[in-house]
This record gives C-alpha cells, sequence and structure tokens, in this order.
C-alpha cells in the first residue's frame, strides 16, 4: 500500500463517507475474561458515540508506513489452505454477521494477546468500498466504479480507570469530587484485511498497526496471522547501527556518521518534498554508495553489506526513518551530551590535542547554560606577548 491509498480508505471514516452498519466488539479484563460483548448499530448509535467510534477506527491506520504501519504477507500456501487466513476471510466474507466466527477471532485475540495489567476493547468493523475509477488524466471519477473493496478493520483499544476530577453538580449547586468511569485510550494495535494494493484487494497482505513501533507485539502476529513478524523500527535501527559498528570497526569515525546521517536525512527530506506515495527504501548498494562517498574503502563497504544480509536477510530494503532520527543529532560521552541542530552536525569536529581526544563545537555567539547567557573569555595565562 502507499500513503496516498492509504489516505484514500482514512477518509472513509465518517459519518457520511463510510457504509459500516455495525460495530462489534469484545471487553476483555487483565486475566483474560470477557466483561461483555459489543454488538451495536452504527446508525443508531448517538451522534457523538458513533464518531468515537469511528475516530478509534481510523486511528487504527494511522501513522507512516514502514514504521506504525507494517506490511503482512501471507505465503501462497496459506491463503490456499491455513486456519488463520480462512478465519480472517471468514470475518470479512460474513460482514462480521457470524457471532461463531466472531468469538474464534476473539479467543484467538485473547489467548495471546499481552496487554499487561490493562483491560482492553477489541473493535471490528466491515466496510464495503465502491471504488471510483481513475480516467487516461489519473482524475477520480466519482461516479464510476470497476470495483467494491470490501474489508475489515480491527483495532485493540486499552481501557483506563478515569481521574479524580473536580465537577459541578447543578442539583447541589455545588463542586464535588466527580470520578470518570473506564476510559477508552486510543488503539494499541490493529490491522486491515485485505490489504488495499493498487486501488483493490490484496488478499495475500494485511495491514498491520502498532502506536508503538516499537512494540509490535509479535505475540498477536503470530497467533493472527502466523506468519514471522517483520522487525521493528527500534530492532531495525540496532541492527543497522550494529551492522555499521561491525564492518567499519575503527574506519567507524565520526565524519563518517556525520555524513551518513546527512545524507538519510538529505533523503528523507526530499522524499517529503517530492510527495511521493511510496515508502522510501535504500538498498544495501545505496547505503554502501554513501559509505563510499564517506571515504570508506571498497573493503569496509563489502563488510557493511555481508552484515546487512546476515542481519537483515537477503532482498533487504532499509527505511532510512527507522534507521537514523532525522530530527536530532546528539553525541555523548560518558560524562557529557551533546545535542546538535542535524542540518548543522557538520559543525562538530574532533581533535586529538596533547594526546587526549576533544570534541570542538564553535561558540561564536549566542552562548547560554541552562537558558543564561554566557560569555566565552580568552584564557589570558595563555597569551605570549
Amino acid at each position: 500500500m502507499t500513503q496516498k491509498e492509504l489516505g484514500e480508505l482514512r477518509r472513509r471514516f465518517r459519518p457520511d463517507k463510510n457504509a459500516i452498519s455495525r460495530i462489534y466488539g469484545c471487553y476483555v479484563n487483565s486475566n483474560k475474561e470477557v466483561i461483555s460483548y459489543l454488538d451495536e448499530s452504527l446508525g443508531r448509535l448517538a451522534q457523538e458515540e458513533g464518531e468515537k467510534y469511528l475516530s478509534l477506527l481510523k486511528k487504527g491506520l494511522s501513522g507512516a508506513l514502514g514504521r506504525n504501519l507494517i506490511d503482512i504477507v501471507f505465503s501462497t500456501q496459506q491463503v490456499a489452505d491455513s486456519d488463520e487466513h480462512r478465519l480472517l476471510r471468514s470475518l470479512r466474507d460474513s460482514h462480521l454477521k457470524d457471532a461463531d466466527v466472531r468469538e474464534r477471532f476473539y479467543q484467538t485475540v485473547i489467548q495471546s494477546l499481552d496487554m499487561g495489567e490493562s483491560n482492553y476493547l477489541i473493535l471490528l468493523a466491515h466496510d464495503a468500498y465502491d471504488v471510483p475509477r481513475k480516467g487516461k488524466d489519473n482524475e477520480v471519477q466519482a461516479d464510476a466504479s470497476d470495483e467494491v473493496f470490501s474489508y475489515i478493520v480491527c483495532c485493540v483499544c486499552p481501557v483506563k480507570d478515569g481521574k479524580l476530577e473536580l465537577g459541578y453538580f447543578s442539583g447541589d449547586n455545588e463542586f464535588h469530587s466527580n470520578l470518570a468511569k473506564q476510559i477508552v485510550a486510543p488503539p494499541e494495535l490493529g490491522f486491515l484485511f485485505p490489504a488495499f494494493d493498487d486501488r483493490a484487494a490484496n488478499i495475500y497482505n494485511a495491514l498491520f498497526y502498532a502506536r508503538k513501533p516499537e512494540e509490535l507485539h509479535h505475540e498477536f502476529i503470530d497467533a493472527v496471522f502466523h506468519t514471522e513478524a517483520p522487525m521493528s523500527a527500534a530492532e531495525q535501527k540496532e541492527a543497522f547501527q550494529a551492522a555499521l559498528t561491525g564492518a567499519l570497526e575503527r574506519a567507524c569515525s565520526m565524519e563518517v556518521v556525520q555524513t551518513v546521517h546527512e545524507r538519510l536525512r538529505e533523503q528523507i527530506e526530499q522524499h517529503k518534498e517530492s510527495k511521493d506515495p511510496e515508502p522510501l527504501v535504500l538498498s544495501p548498494r545505496e547505503m554502501g554508495e554513501i559509505l563510499r562517498d564517506s571515504g570508506v574503502d571498497e573493503a569496509h563497504v563489502n563488510a557493511f553489506r555481508e552484515q546487512c544480509e546476515e542481519r537483515f536477510g537477503g532482498n533487504v530494503a532499509l527505511n532510512p526513518e527507522n534507521i537514523i532520527d532525522a530530527r536530532r543529532f546528539e553525541i555523548k560521552t560518558p560524562d557529557a551530551a551533546v545535542s546538535i541542530v542535524p542540518e548543522h552536525s557538520y559543525l562538530v569536529e574532533t581533535r586529538i590535542i596533547d594526546g587526549r581526544k576533544y570534541l570542538l563545537l564553535p561558540a561564536d555567539e549566542g552562548v547560554e547554560v541552562n537558558g543564561l547567557p554566557v560569555e566565552i573569555v580568552p584564557d589570558l595565562s595563555l597569551i605570549h606577548i
């Protein structure tokens, strides 16, 4: 899926745009016990309630592709004959109306998912999208359609205790403490099935959502999809850093890291400006070219490629947004930390003076310490007359 296709689906989650007739759900406590079931007609709910449910489902399709939103790929064998794919298809094909199928799905989630001590709500909805045709000029023809995209959306929302607040009670004409009851929080995880690829259904893929890219809930992915969970953003970053330091060893200098970070940051910015709907990815070969441009010799470049294949697997495509933080450039020593505006990271230099290693940072003007302006004055004892 592309970001543009994702946006097309997200716009469905408004009262006047979707074809969702009912909202289904299951409220579960931390002991894996079902507290209650949800089966509500969306059209009969109060407008505010209906919009709340749609907002929660929409959040299950939020974030960045390749980071919060991960492609789940089914094998040909799974699609042909597997319990997990058959269950997902049954949910979709029945439009979620089969209570036995819903219960099988709920139990699959309940028996596997680890939400710690939190209660949670499993939400399910089915929608049928009459996909508008695109003309030769690539413009959408709202009154013409060749396909109906039938899909389900699931999200798992933590349910948290409300906070004690001071509230006004009109009957007493007084203010009293008022404890809000349990509140449904934004989704922690969820998925879309099938994927919406090339503006059509792709039953070989699902789109998985994780609110925290570093916490993918592998146990959920394994139970519901029976596929190997993809590496989280945090795991990708850790593997990339290990490949870089393992391959370059002593050649992993400040100058090399600065250049790699700056080149990747520039590519991320250029990709955003281009509004390309496809996620930005780089192959190990393209990463090797960046290293080569940074002055790294061919032997170390080849070693890096080998490390990438070993840690990420064959045909790896690296997402720059997962392997660097484009919004900051931080340098740490055991005793200090320095944060630099990323586009000015080139200002930092390394020096060895009298056998000691130093980081040098220009400080001509505007120097502050904890918000207090300070002046840097020359040490007169070092001035020779």
